[in-house]
């Protein structure tokens, strides 16, 4: 019997997903490579987060988006599961933000990080 646990997310874009680990400071890897869990067990995911313990944390694609993959078990980062999943998703959101709006030839004027940890952005584009 599988030990790992799958929890859905909103997370689309495997790039934004490792821009938004870097900016968090989190050690990753690229997949595909496999996240270890209890007796042995592994599953492969598209990005792995080793942890001091021997235990991965992944994403990995189930067709529409990526799961987190882990043995909750023995989950060892700082916070809960859903806290961590609320950061990665909060600066996957900004990443995103920030490359569909280069795209489009806009610019940060303005950043400000909020008491409540919101991100605050005014943007701009010139136009000829």
């Amino acid at each position: 019997m599988s030990h790992f646990s799958h929890i859905k997310t909103q997370i689309r874009n495997l790039n934004a997903l490792q821009t938004a680990l870097g900016e968090l400071g989190i050690d990753w890897k690229p997949g595909p490579q496999e996240v270890r869990g209890y007796r042995g067990q592994t599953h492969t995911a598209d990005v792995v987060i080793e942890q001091d313990n021997g235990y991965d944390i992944g994403f990995s694609w189930n067709g529409q988006a990526y799961d987190l993959v882990a043995d909750l078990q023995y989950w060892q980062q700082n916070g809960s599961v859903d806290r961590f999943l609320n950061k990665v998703t909060q600066q996957y959101a900004f990443q995103t933000v920030m490359q569909e709006t280069a795209k489009q030839g806009f610019q940060v004027a303005e950043r400000q990080t909020n008491e409540d940890g919101s991100i605050r952005l005014v943007l701009q584009r010139w136009s000829a």
